[in-house]
């Protein structure tokens, strides 16, 4: 049973609106000349692409926080997650990080869409019989190339002479593991045969290379730390394979490239790497689904290229991030950021702000330019309806007049009288606004001409 008070709340709210409801009908129908009911029906549609506008003006506010799928802890895939979240903070942009196994894991999160994930860092050539329809990518933004350290005391000089040894070739759902199978398979390297293909996390495999256990381990950044890398380059007895097959590699497989790493680059001093070292390397991708937020988009590439655009052991100054186009179609937002960079608001002013400016003309002008239209017809179309109203009668009014043109016989003259008492029955019983008033006393003036010469041809 509803409380006193809230009833008497409830009833003065209700007269309020109706009160309120009249006024604006009022006001409608002196302004422009309508009826109570085209009155209404004008409010209503004001009042839907209002609503529309305003739900539409929340619905596509970038939200405030991206969750990123990188890297396991140490890689390089983790430690640039984490630049990207001090970057984006800036901006008022909380980025969640999930830690992975890798790229396997970051595409098949990305791929779910169950699982709450807005963007990740995905190796290519790992994306085989995957569902990427529903991905895009934001460009290229690293190379990430494959190091094979191996135990020998010759340097070997292709892949197919790891035929027969105990191999590390990464745990599964890493880029590694996917590398590793590709290449030794295009070099009759196969599980299930004579050589050993162990899925071993990295740990463990620059453990068991150290202590003889194995005879190579395969390695890349995605799952590797940069210090698990520089120790086994630095550590006696132990080499870093050189792909001296390199150009046709990158000649076959289409997303491989070649990479070269200096003579010294890992130490000055002590001459590490003591050649030239040549490597066969995928790229790594910012991937994203095809919801992301426009204004996310800008920001995520913002700060790819505050990370990636330095120079480093594998790229040059500018190089990445680069439209590169694989597995995935690239994002048209990643395409326009790319040729013109951020957009005209976000170039200029804080982001929220940007944000906000940019939404109210996408939204708001839009509605404007379909209320304005609209709100213009209405009172055309319901004048034109009016008009047709009148316009019946006095052509039935036309027809009769017609009809006075021959000689009228008393009985015929009753005739025509009780026509035209049947058309001011009817015209007197029309309800027209202030606006048609001229229009319909014509109309009754009209009809009391056509009276006065029915009534003189009887005389």
């Amino acid at each position: 049973m509803e409380k006193p008070g809230i009833a008497k709340l409830l009833n003065a709210f209700k007269n309020m609106f109706t009160r309120g409801l009249g006024r604006i009908q009022v006001m409608f129908a002196e302004t422009f000349g309508l009826s109570p009911g085209t009155t209404l029906t004008a409010i209503i549609f004001i009042c839907l692409v209002v609503i529309t506008a305003t739900f539409w003006f929340i619905y596509t506010a970038p939200p405030d926080t991206i969750i990123i799928t990188s890297g396991d802890e140490g890689t390089s895939l983790a430690k640039n997650a984490e630049k990207y979240k001090k970057i984006l903070a800036k901006k008022g942009v909380k980025l969640e990080i999930l830690k992975s196994e890798g790229s396997l894991q970051n595409l098949q999160r990305l791929e779910n869409p169950a699982f709450r994930v807005d963007v990740g860092f995905v190796q290519t050539g790992v994306a085989k019989n995957s569902n990427t329809e529903k991905l895009m990518s934001l460009g290229s933004i690293s190379y990430q190339p494959l190091y094979i350290f191996y135990k020998s005391s010759k340097p070997f000089d292709l892949l197919s002479q790891f035929s027969g040894k105990k191999l590390a070739i990464g745990e599964d759902g890493t880029g590694t593991q996917v590398l590793a199978l590709e290449l030794l398979e295009m070099n009759g390297i196969k599980p299930g045969g004579a050589t050993a293909l162990l899925e071993m996390d990295d740990d463990d495999a620059h453990k068991a290379l150290l202590e003889g256990k194995i005879d190579a381990a395969f390695m890349m950044s995605d799952s590797a730390s940069s210090e698990t890398r520089r120790e086994l380059l630095k550590h006696p007895g132990i080499r870093l394979f050189n792909f001296s097959q390199a150009d046709a590699y990158t000649r076959r497989v289409s997303h491989l490239n070649k990479i070269v790493i200096p003579r010294g680059s890992f130490d000055f001093g002590k001459n590490i790497p003591e050649h030239d070292v040549i490597l066969v390397s995928p790229t790594v991708e910012l991937i994203a689904r095809s919801d992301l937020h426009p204004a996310l988009s800008d920001l995520l590439l913002e700060a790819a290229t505050e990370v990636h655009s330095k120079p480093g052991l594998t790229r040059k100054r500018g190089e990445f991030p680069a439209m590169l186009e694989h597995e995935y179609k690239i994002s048209p937002e990643a395409v326009r950021f790319y040729k013109s960079g951020k957009s005209f608001f976000y170039k200029y002013l804080p982001f929220w702000m940007a944000s906000l400016v940019n939404r109210i003309l996408v939204v708001f002008v839009p509605m404007l330019l379909i209320l304005i239209p609209g709100l213009k017809s209405i009172p055309a179309l319901y004048r034109w309806r009016m008009r047709l109203r009148l316009l019946r009668w006095y052509r039935a009014l036309l027809f009769l007049e017609e009809d006075l043109g021959a000689p009228v016989t008393p009985e015929r003259r009753d005739e025509l009288l009780e026509r035209l008492s049947e058309i001011e029955e009817t015209v007197n019983k029309l309800k027209v606004p202030a606006s048609f008033a001229d229009q319909l006393f014509t109309l009754r003036s009209y009809m009391g001409m056509v009276r006065e010469r029915l009534l003189h041809s009887a005389n």
